[in-house]
């Protein structure tokens, strides 16, 4: 389990060639490194990780098996796509689906390449995409409030929570800020997202800009990152034009060019990265001679629940955790030494998995 990512953007900000161009990256990576196009608009990619390549060197694993990114190209996106421009409604289903929002903003002028407002602007860009959600989100709640009249008359609880939450994002929506910035108790965070309000979505600002400020940025990628810091929103510069030369070149030619454009890791690394940090997720390891695996987790997930994502059976039979942090794991060469010096710990049902953790569960099957 890794993270579905929506990619949106206005026409000819590199958004296409971009997924292209991660997508083609994905598709030249060895077999341990599966690429599936599940869709022509969807694309999965391995979640770079040197310690995965490590853990599995010490136990000699047979095969590498790391977490994965999906990438949704959404299309559609343009001024007055909520009400049906472009691709109109596919691009709302689309969004609804993802776990964040990358909006790929053209930060780079190019006399070549035509705007569809006519200037190079990634503040104002930002604000058509973001308006355009929350008009689609404010349809949305309007039309759920009416469906929901008969039931609140009838007292059902269900309805009145949905009700309030409901209200809640519609007032912040009508003063012009987005579902996200409503503040949400413990208790209702599941019920607010089953709203699958389309501005609820996490936002990773994606800089798009000319090769030459791919490792430092440029004056409009800088306005980007203020107006995310201003958001709490993630912030990443990517010169899709690098991307997709990267996306052609074999490992070590990759380097090379990599090193020659003033860069230590390719965009499709720095992406994910913001989107992890962005979700507050983590990893967590499993290790043996037949392979070794990352899995994905929110960060404070107990060891239960980390354990469900690799099978329903292991959470509701789980025993205990036999858990080795990652430095001792690489520091003791492996199980048998973490363990004979003292190592290797058993933990419970509270246990809050911490990133990089190497883990085998016990349970009742």
């Amino acid at each position: 389990m890794g993270f579905k990512c929506g990619i949106v953007g206005l026409p000819n900000v590199g958004k296409s060639t971009l997924f292209n161009a991660l997508t083609r990256t994905a598709a030249a990576q060895a077999a341990n490194f599966p690429f599936c196009t599940i869709e022509p608009n969807v694309g999965e990619v391995a979640v770079p990780d040197a310690r995965l390549d490590a853990l599995a060197a010490i136990a000699g694993s047979k095969e590498i098996i790391p977490t994965r990114l999906t990438f949704v190209d959404i299309a559609g996106l343009v001024k007055g796509a909520s009400k049906g421009e472009g691709l109109g409604n596919q691009f709302l289903a689309n969004i609804r689906e993802v776990d964040a929002v990358a909006h790929v903003l053209r930060c780079f002028e190019d006399d070549d390449v035509t705007h569809v407002e006519g200037r190079v602007d990634p503040i104002s860009d930002a604000d058509t995409i973001e308006t355009e959600l929350m008009i689609a989100d404010l349809d949305s709640i309007e039309r759920r409030l009416a469906n929901l009249s008969r039931k609140l008359r009838g007292g059902d609880k269900e309805a009145v929570a949905q009700d309030r939450l409901l209200r809640a994002a519609k007032e912040a929506l009508e003063d012009g800020r987005p579902a996200r910035t409503v503040e949400v108790d413990a208790e209702d965070e599941k019920a607010w997202g089953m709203l699958q309000l389309l501005t609820s979505k996490p936002v990773l600002y994606v800089c798009n800009v000319e090769e030459s400020a791919a490792a430092e940025g440029n004056a409009l990628s800088a306005k980007v990152a203020e107006m995310a810091a201003a958001q709490g929103a993630g912030c990443v510069v990517i010169s899709a034009a690098i991307e997709e030369e990267l996306s052609q070149l074999a490992d070590e030619d990759a380097a090379e060019y990599l090193e020659e454009m003033g860069l230590e890791t390719p965009g499709l690394d720095r992406l994910i990265q913001a989107g992890y940090e962005l979700l507050e997720l983590q990893t967590y390891f499993t290790v043996g001679p037949k392979e070794a695996r990352a899995w994905t987790i929110s960060k404070g997930t107990k060891a239960p629940q980390a354990a469900g994502v690799i099978h329903g059976d292991f959470e509701r039979g789980f025993i205990r955790a036999e858990t080795i942090g990652y430095d001792d794991y690489i520091a003791f060469k492996g199980e048998q030494g973490a363990k004979e010096n003292g190592k290797m710990r058993a933990e419970g049902k509270a246990y809050e998995v911490a990133d990089g953790d190497v883990l085998h569960f016990l349970f009742n099957a």
